[in-house]
């Protein structure tokens, strides 16, 4: 039997931890060819190292999403590989959280940059190539903060409110080249996302609380078989939002 996503290349960003490593096994070992891009290189060599081993066909694109003219370069090249790119995932993120009268300006202005202009230069990216071809599927990681506000994460929901909003109106703008999008909206899952919370006391609040060791929060693998599950739908099928929670959360 044929993998799904056999002949298929998927772009991971964020891809060298977390959500996105997981996802990149996942359609790996769905057949895909993928091309990796996060700004830890030595993470990315060594999950490339792992994939290549079981046969995956692997590139790989280090990138910070938030450099706009680097984004550029790397659609410039992933334009000129035979057939393009086939799906997107805009995974790349970050979460440092604090109440917004600390006024930690440079990490608000890093969460709107990875965000939201990074997932707009990865669109932006493939996004032509995809509609010239009338096929293609682009998949925006946000978050259940795209639908509900918690204290201290007022600038992260706003980032992911934006990406929520963007993702829609790209499924209504892309309806007519084909072209399919997906806004998945995980809650708490078991990454490194805390870890960049500069705010020592949220931080520990946040880890003590919903990230303590052994709580039954989702897995990165949880999200990465959602992902295969909307990648994997018939062309004529769009999952257009797909919101996830662990049970033991209630917003």
């Amino acid at each position: 039997m044929t993998p799904l996503l056999q002949g298929k290349r998927v772009w991971i960003t964020g891809a060298s931890s977390g959500i996105g490593a997981a996802t990149a096994r996942t359609l790996a070992a769905a057949g895909a060819s993928l091309v990796l891009s996060a700004r830890r290189v030595e993470r990315l060599e060594a999950l490339a190292a792992e994939l290549q081993a079981q046969g995956a066909d692997i590139q790989l694109e280090p990138v910070d999403v938030s450099d706009r003219n680097a984004m550029a370069a790397v659609g410039e090249r992933l334009a000129a590989l035979p057939g393009g790119v086939d799906i997107l995932i805009n995974n790349a993120g970050t979460m440092p959280i604090s109440p917004i009268i600390s006024g930690r300006v440079d990490e608000w202005e890093r969460m709107i940059d990875v965000n939201i202009k990074g997932v707009l230069y990865a669109i932006h990216a493939v996004y032509p190539g995809m509609a010239e071809r009338k096929s293609g599927h682009i998949v925006n990681i946000s978050s259940v903060a795209s639908r509900v506000t918690f204290q201290s994460a007022g600038v992260y929901a706003g980032t992911k409110h934006a990406v929520r909003a963007i993702s829609d109106t790209l499924r209504k703008e892309a309806i007519r080249f084909g072209v399919r999008v997906t806004d998945v909206q995980p809650g708490s899952v078991a990454t490194e996302l805390p870890d960049s919370i500069g705010h020592e006391k949220i931080r520990k609040a946040v880890k003590d609380n919903m990230y303590a060791e052994g709580s039954p929060i989702l897995q990165p693998e949880d999200i990465a078989a959602a992902i295969f599950y909307a990648v994997t739908q018939p062309a004529h099928v769009d999952v257009s939002e797909l919101l996830i929670r662990p049970l033991i959360q209630e917003e």
